[in-house]
């Protein structure tokens, strides 16, 4: 089926979709179709609202509709990681699960987020983490995920800045698994400091009067990472590139550990510039 043509919606066509509550803000529906319509595919993405006291009776009913595959997005990552028995190593490194798929009678709990994280850097950024130093504001699941990525690509030194250093047990866990020197750090106190890349795992910047976060030195040999792609320029982002360092909002993370989504339900590769323009059109609409 060419790009153009019309897609019909018929009893053999495949179903995906994205879980969370609410779904009504994702731009995932948005990306998806644009790359089945692109690749020719008969799939269609749809929103899955599911509130949190229902999760378990979604995931067992996915098999009962035929959906094929499903994101996961909040509250519900780490519930569905304890519901699914079968979890693929990052989903069980992680303890959270983005992607499901849905194989016979068999369902599997994907993460996409790390290797997104790492083709991101890679593809977009320039940027090869080997034997660099690197700092994450957050250790949420969001940081937790990229700290996976940098340790498995050979980091020099990672540091994190976690408000609360209760919450850090996870990214220890993974950077003693991966044998990553790591800094665990307050936020406050990672004025300063000097990194190679700088990335921020955290909401600080959503608001329109944002709190700041406590930066390090930053210069063009810098890489600054947002990962807040909703508003598109965040204040961090200006401030990295107002101290000349390459800087970069959330969008790429995204489109990345969802073309590995695709990847995994159809197994060909994501038209990712499709994808890329259905987001850009989709976050302009708003």
């Amino acid at each position: 089926m060419p790009a153009s043509a019309e897609h019909r919606i018929g009893g053999a066509t495949h179903v995906a979709g994205i879980i969370g509550w609410p779904v009504d803000h994702s731009l995932s529906p948005a990306i998806h179709n644009a790359a089945f319509v692109a690749a020719g595919l008969d799939w269609v993405y749809v929103p899955l609202p599911v509130p949190p006291p229902e999760l378990a009776h979604a995931l067992a009913g996915l098999r009962a509709l035929g959906i094929d595959g499903a994101n996961v997005t909040m509250p519900h990552k780490t519930e569905a990681a304890e519901l699914i028995d079968g979890l693929s190593e990052d989903a069980r490194a992680l303890g959270a699960v983005n992607t499901i798929s849905v194989r016979g009678e068999q369902i599997e709990g994907h993460n996409t987020d790390a290797p997104g994280f790492d083709r991101f850097l890679r593809e977009d950024a320039g940027f090869d983490p080997a034997g660099r130093t690197a700092l994450i504001y957050g250790s949420g699941g969001a940081g937790r995920a990229c700290a996976l990525a940098l340790a498995r690509a050979g980091i020099s030194r990672l540091t994190v800045a976690a408000r609360n250093e209760a919450t850090t047990d996870g990214v220890r866990g993974i950077a003693t698994n991966a044998g990553a020197p790591l800094d665990v750090i307050a936020s406050k106190d990672a004025g300063g400091r000097r990194f190679d890349l700088v990335v921020n795992a955290t909401p600080v910047g959503r608001e329109t009067e944002p709190e700041h976060l406590a930066l390090p030195d930053l210069d063009r040999s810098v890489v600054v990472v947002d990962l807040l792609y909703d508003p598109p320029v965040t204040a961090l982002q200006r401030r990295a590139e107002e101290a000349g360092a390459a800087a970069f909002g959330g969008l790429g993370l995204l489109l990345h550990q969802a073309a590995l989504s695709f990847e995994l339900w159809t197994g060909i590769p994501a038209p990712l510039d499709v994808m890329s323009a259905a987001a850009l059109s989709a976050l302009a609409d708003r």
